[in-house]
């Protein structure tokens, strides 16, 4: 007999996920927020690490129990509680360039979930990991259950560049991808383009579901204190890692090039901090530039708080879910037109959008929000506006509703559920 969502014992499979706590960078010469340069390369922290905690914390006070796999990445080996009763199991090895190999270790914790309650629903993340959707196909058969896919990133239609590993990724990891998702009971994705992919791969349409990444609305309650007091205003910001993904760099350049005058703050950290910081030093508008390294995600609704703007300047995305944030905290956004995002940021809407890796683009794009406050005020209001879309608990019960129907838990059950 199917049980009910909030009986639920999910196994949970990502390569990334929130770390127990930040690793910092001690001593002289280090930054204010800096992580170690071990946890900066292997980028710990980013949306698909909150995406796979929010909602692990959501349907844990929803009563799903859940065991979540992911890898140790720079931070101990070892078994914590999240919430009342989900179990995170850290494992693998701190070897940026062998990171897959943290589903071969993983491999114990996943035949030992099912031991005190059976696991009914495996459910496997993958970003551009591919052995996440290996080790979940082995684990939905060794549990005999039904096995959940989301797709963070496409590698086989979002994943953009020139270099052999990109490459590999899309020659290799697409074919993986595709057999992977055709197998699948059910795929959620992050955008109806993703979803439209899919389905041309030959995913049955009643399998896929559309549920993006959101924002925890308890973060975004109440009016926090300026983060940055000494910054001038108009602030431009971005709030994500610092990597070759999110183009960081062309922002700087970018900025280095604007008209008007505005102040750029650069929250975060990763393997491209060193360009960013090469970059900034040597900007012709370098003296108005803040960066403000790596904050805890819990301390972002108020750095978000702290902006007028907004911005994403990615090579490629799916979506990028610090969108939702700076929407809930009614910011405007100027972002790339790539993936997902036009999905998320209505152009003249919510923000403004320019085409991916064009430095003189984002520039003008960045005149004209900092040089108009009437602008900046009907975007944000049309940002708010969109928010109410994007609710993590809401989010999360589409993703129980996604259990129910690949166990057949019938529609009158799950609403008394």
């Amino acid at each position: 007999m199917p049980r009910p969502a909030a009986d639920l014992h999910v196994l949970r499979l990502c390569s990334v996920f929130e770390p127990p706590e930040a690793r910092r960078r001690a001593g002289p010469g280090a930054l204010p927020g800096e992580l170690d340069s071990r946890a900066a390369r292997f980028d710990p922290i980013g949306g698909m690490q909150n995406h796979t905690a929010t909602l692990t914390r959501c349907l844990d006070s929803q009563g799903v129990r859940q065991t979540v796999v992911t890898a140790r990445l720079a931070g101990p080996r070892g078994t914590t509680p999240l919430g009342r009763a989900a179990r995170v199991h850290r494992t693998g090895l701190p070897l940026p360039r062998l990171r897959q190999l943290w589903a071969l270790a993983g491999l114990s914790a996943v035949l030992r979930a099912g031991r005190q309650a059976p696991v009914d629903v495996v459910h496997a993340h993958q970003g551009e990991d591919l052995a996440t959707l290996l080790l979940g196909r082995l684990a939905a058969r060794v549990h005999r259950c039904p096995l959940v896919v989301t797709l963070h990133c496409s590698v086989g239609h979002t994943l953009t560049g020139r270099g052999p590993r990109v490459r590999l990724l899309r020659a290799l990891g697409g074919w993986v991808e595709r057999g992977a998702l055709r197998r699948a009971d059910a795929v959620v994705v992050l955008t109806t383009r993703t979803a439209a992919a899919v389905r041309d791969d030959g995913v049955p349409a009643d399998r896929v579901s559309t549920i993006p990444s959101g924002f925890d609305p308890a973060l975004f309650a109440g009016s926090p204190a300026d983060v940055f007091p000494g910054v001038a205003r108009p602030r431009i910001g971005y709030v994500g890692r610092l990597a070759p993904q999110k183009s960081p760099g062309t922002l700087v350049e970018a900025f280095g090039r604007m008209r008007e005058e505005a102040a750029l703050v650069v929250v975060g950290d990763g393997p491209d901090r060193a360009l960013v910081h090469r970059l900034a030093a040597t900007s012709p508008a370098a003296g108005r530039i803040t960066l403000a390294g790596f904050v805890e995600h819990a301390r972002v609704p108020a750095v978000l708080g702290s902006l007028d703007v907004l911005v994403l300047p990615s090579a490629y995305e799916e979506m990028g879910s610090v969108l939702t944030e700076a929407m809930a905290a009614g910011l405007p956004v100027v972002a790339s037109r790539v993936g997902g995002i036009p999905e998320v940021v209505r152009h003249g809407d919510t923000g403004l959008l320019v085409p991916p890796g064009d430095a003189d683009a984002l520039a003008a794009a960045l005149d004209e929000v900092a040089g108009d406050p009437a602008l900046r005020a009907r975007l944000a209001a049309g940002a708010r506006a969109r928010a109410v879309h994007y609710s993590w608990p809401a989010l999360a019960a589409r993703v129980a509703d996604v259990y129910d129907r690949v166990l057949g838990v019938p529609a009158v059950e799950q609403a008394a559920a």
